[in-house]
């Protein structure tokens, strides 16, 4: 594949179909152009590099994963091959390590044939198209000439050390016996995971957890509601305290109730907001964590009432990741089910989220219905609904318009905020969609009304 089709360099990975979009030729090109980013990041010769490379459970992974060591080793660099692993087990690689950068071989929730590499520089902070991503297509463009070589690789043994650290998150003998469906989505969740759990004493109903690139129960993306029936009916069946689900590459976890109702990511980011209240809040400044800008008002309101700090951030993991730096933020939680914790490099994890909320249903000794009920019978979310639009930047600005009495501001498309009301509209990255969240005080019935008031504009 001599030339790279510029649609597979996405806001903040790259990927695309086996062999059509992407092929083993194309690899090695990014993995070369990779190690020169990281280089020019560094300031540092290719030579001196030392990169971090893991792999999820697809099918076409080895192959891939082999292209893209082969083309960092090209290139000079040192080379520490994970294996197959998570892929915020990359993220720790790269972080304990302190290595320049790392690549993960993954396509996270898509499709069987779907392939792709998401890229980090150090500290486990992703690269974006706009910083980073553009740079490795721009290099490969223009053509990447001879290879130095003089490369290297070694294999790295992670998983006893990541999951010794993933447990420090909590307090172990804190939780108590519970059962508890998980649903691995047949990726990465079995064996990184899995055997965490399995030392809690939980009683544990496993389903999907071989991992296995055919997908042939599901696809790996419980956001998607036909991927999640199966764990929603089986809390229901075996009378479970809590389901768990995470996505193909397992660095995104998400929940189910007692009640087989599916736990949206504004409020499991303000459950996470407690615990991690709980563990930080002290002088000498407010602690501080970040909620993305479709949330609802609901996280900025346990911040209010812990004495804390809640930042609204934008949408976007290589955003997050940076400002928690910036702000010293403990954590940060996307409703998409990203959920970052500045003791794990600041990156985002489908394990820890699992562990802090375990330790927090055992705590309280309450069910999981019971945590969440404070928020569903206040705050009133319509989730994130898709509309195909020809021309967003002109339905923008005329919502703007429409709506210009309310407190406005762009930090990520367009936000507009009333007293008991708000709702944020953003452009896809990748698609003709604009995405609208919306969010009542009132009750559903005036979230519902407003939404559709919001949408007609949209549509219109």
């Amino acid at each position: 594949m001599s030339v790279a089709n510029p649609e597979i360099f996405k806001a903040y990975d790259i990927r695309g179909l086996y062999g059509s979009d992407i092929d083993a030729e194309l690899a090695e090109q990014i993995g070369r152009a990779f190690a020169r980013v990281i280089a020019d990041l560094e300031d540092k010769p290719t030579a001196e590099l030392r990169l971090g490379l893991g792999r999820d459970m697809r099918l076409t992974a080895p192959e891939l994963a082999e292209a893209y060591r082969k083309g960092m080793c090209a290139e000079g660099a040192t080379v520490l091959d994970a294996g197959e692993v998570g892929t915020e087990m990359l993220y720790f690689l790269v972080g304990s390590r302190e290595l320049d950068g790392g690549l993960m071989c993954t396509a996270s929730h898509n499709p069987q044939r779907y392939t792709g590499a998401k890229l980090v520089k150090r500290g486990a902070i992703a690269l974006s198209g706009d910083a980073g991503i553009g740079e490795v297509r721009a290099k490969i463009d223009d053509g990447l000439g001879s290879a130095p070589g003089g490369g290297s690789s070694e294999r790295v043994e992670l998983y006893e050390e990541f999951q010794k650290a993933a447990l420090k998150f909590i307090d172990t003998s804190a939780v108590k016996p519970m059962r508890v469906v998980v649903d691995g989505g047949n990726g990465m969740a079995g064996p990184m995971v899995g055997p965490i759990l399995r030392r809690l004493g939980l009683d544990l109903v496993e389903t999907y957890f071989e991992p296995n690139g055919h997908f042939p129960d599901h696809e790996p993306n419980p956001l998607l509601e036909e991927n999640r029936e199966f764990i929603m009916r089986e809390v229901v069946r075996q009378k479970a305290d809590l389901g768990i689900a995470w996505d193909g590459d397992a660095d995104r976890c998400f929940f189910i109730d007692d009640q087989g109702a599916f736990v949206d990511g504004d409020f499991l980011t303000a459950l996470l907001a407690e615990s991690m209240f709980e563990k930080n809040l002290g002088p000498p400044t407010p602690t501080t964590i970040l909620y993305d800008v479709r949330a609802s008002w609901a996280v900025k309101d346990v911040a209010e009432q812990a004495g804390g700090r809640a930042l609204m951030n934008r949408v976007g993991h290589a955003f997050f990741k940076t400002r928690m730096r910036e702000e010293h933020a403990v954590f940060g939680g996307e409703v998409s089910g990203h959920y970052y914790f500045h003791d794990f490099y600041c990156a985002d994890s489908g394990t820890i989220p699992a562990l802090l909320i375990l330790e927090l249903l055992s705590k309280r000794g309450r069910r999981m219905s019971e945590l969440l009920e404070p928020y569903r019978s206040k705050y009133f979310i319509s989730g994130e609904i898709n509309s195909e639009v020809s021309d967003g930047e002109a339905k923008i600005e005329e919502l703007a318009s429409k709506y210009e009495d309310g407190h406005q501001y762009r930090l990520d498309g367009l936000s507009v905020e009333y007293e008991d009301w708000h709702f944020n509209v953003r452009p896809s990255n990748t698609e003709p969609l604009l995405r609208l969240c919306l969010e009542s005080r009132r009750s559903r019935e005036d979230m519902e009304r407003r939404r559709d008031e919001v949408l007609a504009v949209i549509r219109s």
